[in-house]
This record gives C-alpha cells, structure tokens and sequence, in this order.
C-alpha cells in the first residue's frame, strides 16, 4: 500500500523537458533526386559516420512514362503529374536550404522524344535542374548503394535493380579481395566500373548490363495478352531472353560464395509478403535474406489470388498491384537463371547511391574507402 501524503502537502511534480533538437547546419544536407519511369523519389540526409542520417524524404508515383511504348513520347498528363510532385520537391529543398544536391532522370527521359525538352520544362516551372544520367552510372550507383548488405562471404555478387523502364544488372568478382575489404572494395566503385590499375586488390566488374525493360515497359510490352497466367510467362521469357550471354550461367556459378542483391518496388513488395506483412516496415525488409524456393512460393501465390486477388491484397498495395507481376517475371527468370540461397532484399538504390557519391567526393563520410 502506498505511504499516505500528510494532509495538506501539495504532490511535488518535477516537469521533465525533453531538449529541443540541435538545430542543423544546412551547409552540412545533401539532397538526392530519383526521376524514374514509374516514381519520383527523393531523399534529404545528412552524413553521420560512415553512413548518413535521412532528414527529409518524398515518394510519388507519377507513371512518367505511361504510354511511353506505343508514342515514343511523354504524354501532356505525365508530365503534368510529375511536375506537381517536383514542385513538393522544390518545397522541401527550399525548406532546409540544400545547396549540395544532385537531381537525375533515367529510362523514361532517355528513351523519350521530347524527354530533354521535358526537363527545359521542368527547369522552367520548378527551378529545378535535372540531368540525364546514362545507363553505366545508374547500374553503379546502384551498386554502391547496396555495399552495406555485401556479405564477408561474397566471392561472386550479382546486384540487380529493377526500375520502371530498365533493369540493370552487374555481376562483381571479390575473390581477389580480403574477406572483411569486400563491402569497402564496393564502395569504391563509385569512381567508376573501369579501375585505374591498382597494387591493391579490387572489386572487379565482370560484366553489365542495362536491359531496357522494366516493370512498367515489359507490362506494357504485353498489355495485350487476356490471360494471366500467359502474360507472366510471356514476359518471364522474354526478359530472359534479353539477358542471352550476360556473366556466367548457372552451369559456371556454384551457389558457394554467391550472392544475389535485388534493390527495387518488386524484390521490398515479395520480401513483405513472404513475411505477411500488412503494413510495410523497412527495417524488417531492408537486408532479409531470401531463397529461390521463398521467392518462387511468393510468385505462385500472386497468380493463384489472380488480377482482382492482387488488388486486394494489402501486402501489395495500390500502388504497386499494376506491376507486381511484370516485376515477379524479371525476377522469377534471374532465380531461374542463377538459383540461389542467398537473395539479399535491399529497400535501397539510386537515391541512396547519389547520396554516397557525393558525400564521398566531398571527403564528409568518416572510415571510408575513397
């Protein structure tokens, strides 16, 4: 029983204050601008460490390339939609008074007619300057986005980036590096695939590829087919068929010492749904190791629940039930084609490559290898 208060005292309340957050040094943000075929995306961070911390972020999908197929142009709507998102982007830049950023537009920009009078557009309305980046610098920023989730192990890396109008594909022989160098010897990728001749031993690119297709353009590809189940074979093969002579095949890569990173909307989507997730939680999904029989039970689920099941289905979500199964196909023809037991899900990419680049041209990240 608690002691009785003598009568008349009065309860003696201490106020606790938390301590108003330290106030941040604009000088120190970088921002960073993915413009895809599918989604804008944006982050604003600030180093800390060897990593950095996310201050600010956006996410809209803004389907720039819808239709992108058939004209060989970006229609009035998408680019309407888009630049009200690079409007918010805008707001947020001007908010926290960035000043290093680095803004870039891929597929759908590169593939389009009017993709560069597009961005005068952009540029006009927004104040906003974007580049167009080519296909070589998006595979690597990709690449060092995902150095963290490179396992000591890795001998053999295959990183793969599924976006909305292009997947680009490196494959990386560590071999020759120490075991606990390996997520560094990524890292220095950034400075490019082609390494000036070194007395260290490096991460070597085999090969790459940027096949221009993508969860958007191979859905569109196939459109036209009525029946579910054959339009997602037809697009597994066809991407497959894309690939004819990329890195070594299966038959040259032993599971041993190999692993696969997949960074995009389809590999976060499945790794949520493998794990029942109803509401999306990036800590639980960004690093999860998956086999091909996991990714493989996902798929066939997706087909059994059908077009209606799908967009039913909260593990999914609105925004990605379109594409869920032209990214399943890309996914389900590189399990087929380089089965393995350790798939890496990495809810990481371009964005967070650009970020790297840059703080590590300007010398700001603390330990690291450049």
């Amino acid at each position: 029983m608690a002691p009785k208060r003598p009568e008349g005292a009065r309860a003696s309340l201490k106020a606790v204050e938390s301590p108003a957050p330290a106030a941040i040094d604009p000088a120190t943000l970088y921002a960073a601008l993915d413009l895809g075929t599918n989604s804008c995306r944006m982050l604003i961070a600030q180093p800390k460490g060897s990593q950095f911390h996310v201050i600010d972020s956006f996410s809209k999908t803004v389907q720039l390339g819808h239709g992108l197929e058939n004209t060989g142009r970006l229609s009035r709507a998408s680019m309407a939609r888009t630049i009200s998102a690079l409007k918010v982007c805008r707001q947020k830049l001007q908010r926290h008074n960035v000043s290093h950023m680095r803004l870039v537009a891929t597929e759908a920009c590169r593939r389009a007619k009017n993709g560069r009078a597009f961005l005068k557009q952009v540029r006009r309305e927004t104040g906003l300057n974007l580049e167009i980046i080519e296909p070589e610098e998006e595979a690597r920023l990709a690449v060092i986005s995902c150095a963290p989730l490179v396992s000591t192990r890795t001998e053999q890396l295959l990183v793969v980036d599924i976006g909305g109008g292009s997947t680009e594909l490196v494959w990386i022989d560590l071999s020759a590096v120490a075991p606990r160098e390996r997520p560094r010897a990524i890292m220095r990728l950034h400075a490019g695939f082609r390494q000036a001749p070194s007395p260290f031993p490096h991460a070597k690119v085999v090969d790459w590829i940027s096949v221009p297709l993508g969860v958007a353009t191979l859905r569109d590809q196939f459109r036209d087919v009525d029946d579910d189940a054959a339009r997602f074979a037809l697009m597994s093969w066809f991407f497959e068929e894309n690939l004819a002579g990329f890195a070594p095949s299966a038959e040259e890569q032993a599971r041993e010492g190999f692993q696969i990173i997949g960074t995009s909307g389809t590999v976060t989507t499945v790794a949520a749904s493998h794990l029942g997730l109803r509401r999306y939680d990036r800590t639980k999904v960004d690093g999860l190791r998956m086999t091909s029989d996991q990714i493989d039970a996902v798929i066939r689920e997706y087909l059994s629940l059908g077009p209606e099941g799908r967009r039913r289905d909260p593990r999914i979500g609105r925004d990605r039930q379109a594409l869920i199964m032209s990214g399943s196909a890309i996914l389900q023809a590189l399990m087929r084609l380089w089965p393995t037991d350790r798939l890496s899900v990495a809810d990481r990419g371009l964005r967070e490559g650009l970020l790297y680049a840059q703080m590590s041209a300007d010398g700001v990240l603390e330990d690291a290898p450049y």
